[in-house]
């Protein structure tokens, strides 16, 4: 097991009242640092310009790099909840820089899994544009770090956070060698990912209903999407990690507890070792109440840790 954070994710500040703010971080780290002191964190390299675009067009990279700010509390707003300040071209580097090494890491062994606590997240981020709190895609560069350095050719991204991974997606909708699964609320932010957007087959999107509890939660995936992962064969899971589902959450209305998120991950594990030799790479996503995020954070580690 690897794990990865780096201290620049913390400086990219959105400013007061943006949900997707430092202390979300911190306390993952504080979390899992307490929990298990024994494990070491790896600080990842930057992602380099080259690799963030291979799934990017070159003037959002621009816009995420070079863009140049007046003071250190200077920040230039993207829309109205995605913001750059002057640490978010390093921070968003670090965390994209995060999902290669994980890459690497289990495609070279020993480890198996890897976690990658970092921010900002990355899943809503499409090829020409930053959106909902996401400046680069971490999960799509990393799954594409797969398939151009590694060589794969079955690579499958499972996104349990609450929003539709429209970034993901939009990416890779046209790709075979990637497997895109989803479940997320739906009416939601970002208004993507109906049942009937499919790819090019590639595509599975589950939408659930506010107030949907653990036991459609479960049922979906046990019926429907696991077996297509398992038929997918993957030699490669990764996953986008986000708790936001949790009944805590106050930025979505499903009702699902850490238990849920233990037993996905278990599953996820489980295809892991029946078709990818282990090898599963977690990326944090959303998840903004405190005290919810560091439970399901601790359940999701001891599971990659133990399974």
């Amino acid at each position: 097991m690897r794990l990865y954070t780096h201290p620049a994710c913390l400086d990219h500040r959105p400013g007061p009242g943006n949900p997707e703010a430092p202390a979300r971080l911190q306390a993952v780290v504080d979390a899992i640092s307490t929990q298990w002191p024994e494990e070491r964190w790896n600080h990842p390299r930057a992602a380099t310009r080259a690799e963030v675009m291979r799934v990017h067009r070159a003037d959002l990279v621009a816009l995420v790099l070079d863009s140049r700010f007046q003071d250190a509390h200077d920040t230039l707003h993207i829309d109205a909840e995605t913001v750059l300040s002057p640490g978010s071209a390093d921070a968003a580097l670090h965390a994209a820089g995060a999902g290669i090494e994980a890459v690497d890491a289990v495609m070279a062994g020993p480890a198996r899994r890897a976690f990658c606590a970092v921010r900002p997240p990355g899943h809503h981020a499409t090829a020409a544009q930053a959106m909902g709190f996401c400046l680069f895609n971490n999960i799509a560069v990393a799954a594409e770090h797969a398939i151009e350095v590694h060589g794969l050719a079955r690579v499958a991204i499972v996104d349990f956070d609450v929003h539709h991974g429209n970034g993901s997606e939009a990416i890779f909708a046209s790709d075979a060698r990637v497997l895109y699964l989803s479940t997320h609320q739906s009416p939601l932010f970002p208004g993507t990912g109906a049942a009937g957007d499919v790819g090019i087959g590639n595509v599975l999107n589950r939408p659930l209903a506010p107030q949907t509890g653990s036991g459609a939660f479960r049922g979906m995936w046990s019926g429907d999407l696991l077996p297509a992962l398992n038929a997918f064969r993957p030699q490669l899971v990764l996953v986008s990690a986000g708790f936001d589902g949790h009944r805590r959450d106050p930025l979505a209305d499903l009702q699902l507890d850490a238990d849920d998120f233990a037993w996905l991950t278990r599953e996820l594990a489980a295809v892991a070792d029946r078709h990818a030799e282990g090898r599963l790479v977690s990326m944090l996503e959303g998840g903004y109440d405190l005290q919810a995020l560091r439970e399901c954070v601790l359940v999701h580690v001891d599971v990659l840790l133990h399974a």
